[in-house]
């Protein structure tokens, strides 16, 4: 088994996770800036300023199958970056809050279609025995992606009245050297078996992965179930009812934690908890490295205690801190206690959710069907994390932040309900065996 082209083919399309979490956390440095700006109420900025990257996301998680499956995971992660660079240069250039919000929702479907893209490719490229934590790198990446983002904004927010241009254009370096490097990655050969019936690329790839596999032996192996699978079957078919419901609730309990809306508020949130405005930004970067290690820690456990356990251990680690930090708001204690909540907050969804939910949603849908499946629960996560911060203005001033994180700590009891009672484990078996294991549950 070559496992250092392995590692170099998942690590390049895994970059694919670092322009996800710079594109989604870059805007917190621009977001006070931006509503004085462009002064159109807080609904109108948060649903058109802030989120517009998130509904292209939407939009690109909900598509994103298409391409994927058509083009191949190879051709559909080049034009993902494309979609960075584009959305960086025009962002950083707009001169009024609706171009700026057509260039961010391109962005947006980079990020959503490389939910599906980079993990569906490198699950299909990976040995079971380490599948876990090659396809966590992509969730490595959207942390570390996050935490340059928290930093470049810190470091360019005096660059002047426009720091705000500068802090979102500045992705499109690392989004064009993204497109080049993807380009030096095989396709998946699966992708190549099953979609495009090309044994011949398929064969070569495998030859790549291990030069000494019988590739005859594994292609069969690789085309047995799909040759016997029912072509006009969908993911919404009878047989793919459980996996269906899995990818639902990972991706919904994911959302309602409220980690995307405290990563786009991060700023906001310190300054409310009594913070300056250069400690807010600050502390942002705090989370950003608490997530980086944290994401560490998780990518080094998944593939031995496995997916299920890192869920519970990040389920009570959220019911915690969450719980925490509602009470601190809601006695309105000031200072660095809520940053050390939201600190623990940010370390659990870290080994919890943040590690297992790409790995997962890429492991429980047949190969036929991964992409679709993938898209399902990419888009159940996209529309709640579009959702969910476009409306966090509007509730911190109508209702406050208390109840806004309690309720989120709420969820988080039923995710650990979940967690105990349905969710199957998945570490060390091979992607054809889960696809028998998952389709004979009712």
């Amino acid at each position: 088994m070559n496992h250092r082209k392995i590692f170099f083919w998942s690590i390049t399309v895994a970059l694919a996770g670092f322009l996800f979490g710079f594109d989604t956390v870059v805007i917190s440095g621009a977001d006070l800036s931006l509503q004085a700006l462009w002064s159109h109420g807080d609904l109108f900025h948060g649903l058109v300023v802030m989120a517009s990257a998130l509904w292209g996301t939407v939009v690109g998680a909900i598509f994103g199958g298409i391409p994927t499956d058509r083009l191949g995971r190879k051709k559909t992660l080049f034009w993902i970056g494309v979609f960075y660079f584009v959305s960086a240069v025009g962002s950083a250039l707009a001169g009024d809050p609706w171009i700026f919000a057509i260039f961010r929702f391109i962005g947006g479907l980079g990020v959503g279609a490389s939910t599906i893209a980079a993990p569906a490719y490198i699950s299909e490229i990976a040995p079971a025995q380490n599948r876990g934590k090659l396809v966590a790198l992509y969730q490595f990446n959207i942390v570390f992606g996050i935490l340059v983002a928290f930093l470049s904004n810190f470091l360019l927010k005096d660059v002047g009245d426009n720091a705000w241009r500068w802090m979102i254009g500045v992705e499109a370096f690392p989004a064009f050297i993204y497109m080049l490097m993807v380009l030096t990655v095989p396709e998946s050969p699966r992708w190549l078996l099953v979609k495009k019936h090309d044994k011949t690329a398929a064969a070569k790839t495998l030859k790549f992965i291990d030069p000494t596999a019988d590739t005859e032996l594994e292609m069969k192996r690789m085309l047995a179930d799909h040759e016997i699978v029912d072509k006009s079957e969908t993911i919404f078919s009878d047989k793919y009812r459980f996996p269906l419901i899995l990818a639902f609730l990972v991706a919904f309990f994911n959302q309602f934690s409220g980690i995307n809306a405290f990563l786009y508020y991060a700023p906001r949130i310190f300054e409310i908890a009594g913070l300056e405005k250069s400690s807010a930004l600050l502390s942002s970067v705090g989370i950003g490295v608490t997530n980086l290690i944290f994401t560490l820690l998780g990518l080094t456990l998944i593939d031995k205690f496995g997916r299920r356990q890192l869920m519970f251990i990040g389920s009570i680690g959220y019911i915690i801190s969450l719980s925490l930090v509602a009470l601190a708001f809601a006695m309105g204690i000031k200072g660095m206690a809520v940053p050390i909540f939201l600190f623990l907050f940010i370390a659990s969804h870290a080994v919890g959710q943040g590690a297992v939910i790409w790995v997962f949603i890429s492991e429980i849908f047949p190969t036929h069907l991964r992409a679709s499946g993938q898209a399902f629960g990419s888009s159940v996560h996209w529309v709640l994390a579009a959702a969910i911060p476009s409306f966090v203005p509007v509730l911190f001033t109508s209702i406050g932040a208390a109840p806004v994180f309690g309720i989120f700590a709420f969820m988080m009891v039923l995710q650990l309900i979940w967690t105990w009672r349905m969710m199957p484990e998945t570490k060390g078996v091979s992607l054809e065996d889960l696809e028998k294991q998952l389709a004979i549950k009712r």
